[in-house]
């Protein structure tokens, strides 16, 4: 993910990404790229996924993600978190490349 990250010059406003990515190591390199402004982080954790140990009145974003998806459903939560944009801009891609 570093190495990726490296490619964009600029600020980053969000990072969207499938389930491959998730996991803690993901979303520290995403906000130690802007430490100050960290991008919003758009993972749909692995269904088998537990919240972190950490202190339970700052929970991470992936904490947050987690959570919602408990309470809400995972439908609820790809609304919620703007997941869905990520399927249309497969759909681009692809389309582009069979043009190509």
């Amino acid at each position: 993910m570093p190495d990726l990250l490296d490619q964009v010059d600029g600020e980053i406003a969000s990072v969207t990404a499938d389930g491959a990515y998730d996991g803690d190591p993901v979303y520290q390199a995403v906000a130690s790229r802007q430490p100050g402004q960290p991008p919003v982080v758009v993972i749909p954790p692995r269904a088998s996924a537990v919240p972190s140990t950490a202190a339970a009145d700052q929970p991470s974003p992936r904490d947050r993600h987690i959570q919602l998806i408990a309470e809400k459903g995972r439908m609820a939560w790809q609304k919620a978190a703007g997941y869905g944009r990520r399927s249309l801009v497969e759909t681009a891609i692809g389309r582009h490349k069979a043009l190509i």
